[in-house]
């Protein structure tokens, strides 16, 4: 068995205009779906970051990963870090490998790692197909059949995503907007645990946030934040002990 296509198909999701520590989404979220095709008729679907970069990545493995056997994923690991970019270290990326200056998906630092990732999946795929197993009994076996999700909380401005996306939640840019939000996320869905995606408004404005998630919602639903590397250590101390 060998891979003999690979094909990668460029998407664009409607995305409303939520606030990140990057900056604001909207109005497309990019994705690329990798199609790996073997020389038997078996297919592997993984999917990963969106946009020319990791396309163009994507796109200069592709030599080295066509006429690969996908059982052994270890020699393209092998030959893509061969062809390591000269001159890219953590002294030359601003944030080293941390995401503090650079979109989940540009460093590169990390390009390798992320363009090895996608094919793996797609090649695990492969396997499951191959042997009729799933993919989780490849990695030691499925220990649950059911996962629970979380309301993903984020800060937004008023508008819908695309051309065509509905606001279903409004302007969510205080503690009370969330709150709000979050109700509707509960409401709608049934989630039993909350993440904010945080490091946007004033520090003191997002421990406000938590407290009201808090009183409104209970102890017993949890609670998570996630400032994408945005504030400092005693920032993080300080909100910690908030």
């Amino acid at each position: 068995m060998r891979i003999s296509e690979i094909k990668l198909h460029s998407i664009a999701i409607a995305d409303p205009p939520l606030r990140s520590s990057y900056g604001l989404h909207a109005p497309w979220a990019l994705r690329t779906i990798v199609e790996l095709k073997t020389d038997d008729g078996v297919s592997g679907v993984s999917e990963t970051y969106g946009g020319e970069a990791p396309r163009a990545a994507l796109e200069a493995a592709r030599a080295r990963a066509l006429g690969m056997d996908p059982f052994r994923m270890a020699g393209l690991w092998e030959r893509m870090n061969a062809g390591l970019t000269a001159g890219v270290t953590d002294e030359t990326v601003p944030g080293g490998h941390s995401q503090t200056w650079l979109v989940p998906g540009e460093n590169p630092l990390d390009q390798n790692a992320r363009t090895f990732a996608a094919l793996e999946i797609g090649c695990l795929d492969i396997i499951g197909k191959a042997v009729g197993q799933p993919v989780c009994d490849l990695l030691g076996g499925r220990v649950r059949d059911a996962v629970p999700f979380s309301a993903y909380l984020f800060y937004k401005h008023t508008g819908g995503g695309g051309e065509n996306y509905p606001d279903e939640y409004g302007e969510v840019l205080s503690p009370e907007a969330l709150v709000h939000e979050c109700g509707q996320m509960i409401s709608q869905y049934g989630f039993k645990e909350i993440k904010l995606k945080g490091g946007v408004l004033d520090p003191d404005i997002e421990i406000e946030s938590i407290r009201a998630l808090r009183k409104q919602f209970g102890a017993d639903v949890p609670l998570r934040i996630d400032p994408n590397c945005a504030w400092s250590i005693d920032t993080s101390v300080r909100v910690a002990n908030g």
